[in-house]
């Protein structure tokens, strides 16, 4: 695994890929909204998973790595905040308003990250932080208003995933700093467990599936591009690039999402919500300057992408 200091030549590739692991990630979200015009929301968040966790278990037999499971408890409560938690909220949100809205709400997951880390990691807010969390705040305001019973709805699921996600990302860090687990060892499994929950309800309630060309292209990229070739250009990227300078990619993701769902989905932000976004948008990037004190936590590691 080569440091940061790469050639120009492996620069050149790891900026590249950072560039398509924003629009991978970033798209993921318009194909959510058109999976799920054919689908419940629970067999779109099941199915995909169901895909990407039997992807990066052949991986991992593939390169002889170990299949032992990480500590259970630990990995399955990891699995509930960031897959199950995560996934669900995300597709119910986009299920229900509009793709490019939800990417910035879900993305707000740094900034709980940091309101978690300070009781849970002991890691406290200070300088630059407390501007972003105030930005963060103001533009969701801003995102949210006016209020309807519909848009509450949805906002407020596009929110409660971005905090699982958060809890998720700190829960990590804790877990990482107690047990020595493999990354990708670790992201397989958690994905299994998480998954296990979601096939469950994909199951009860799942519903009708129309099996459109449309449907089948959408639940294609989520599952190969989002989950498992989104997840190998992140390891990439972070074997290369500090994870500050990596965590650009988080940085665009929601933007790529607002402007490919205005162009395939003709979702035009209102002007307050454009106010919002940007907002939020600012705010990451306050939040990814590091500090001598702390590290961004925008430039924290996903376990997964979206």
């Amino acid at each position: 695994m080569q440091g940061t200091n790469a050639s120009p030549r492996a620069g050149a590739k790891v900026y590249l890929a950072l560039v398509v692991l924003a629009l991978v990630w970033g798209y993921t979200w318009v194909t959510i909204k058109v999976a799920t015009e054919d689908a419940s929301p629970y067999v779109v968040a099941g199915s995909r998973l169901v895909i990407a966790t039997a992807i990066l278990f052949g991986f991992l037999a593939l390169t002889r790595r170990s299949l032992k499971p990480p500590p259970f408890v630990p990995t399955l409560v990891l699995g509930l905040l960031q897959t199950t938690g995560w996934t669900l909220l995300q597709t119910l949100a986009v299920a229900q308003a509009g793709a490019g809205k939800s990417a910035v709400l879900g993305y707000t997951m740094p900034f709980w990250a940091a309101l978690l880390a300070w009781p849970f990691l002991g890691e406290r807010i200070t300088g630059l932080r407390w501007i972003a969390l105030g930005l963060a705040a103001a533009g969701l305001a801003f995102v949210v208003a006016p209020l309807d019973a519909r848009s509450f709805v949805a906002d407020g699921l596009a929110v409660l995933a971005g905090l699982s996600w958060g809890a998720s990302a700190v829960w990590a860090k804790r877990l990482r700093k107690q047990h020595d687990v493999d990354l990708l060892s670790l992201t397989t499994w958690q994905l299994l467990w998480g998954t296990i929950p979601l096939v469950v309800l994909m199951l009860a309630i799942g519903g009708p599936v129309h099996w459109t060309k449309s449907f089948v292209a959408a639940m294609a990229f989520m599952s190969i591009g989002g989950a498992a070739l989104g997840w190998f250009l992140w390891m990439f990227i972070l074997s290369r690039l500090p994870a500050g300078v990596a965590g650009i990619a988080s940085l665009a993701t929601p933007v790529v999402g607002v402007l490919a769902a205005a162009i395939q989905l003709h979702e035009i932000p209102s002007r307050s919500e454009l106010v919002g976004m940007a907002l939020i948008v600012v705010a990451l990037v306050v939040n990814s300057v590091p500090t001598r004190s702390e590290p961004a936590l925008a430039g924290a590691v996903p376990i997964e992408g979206p």
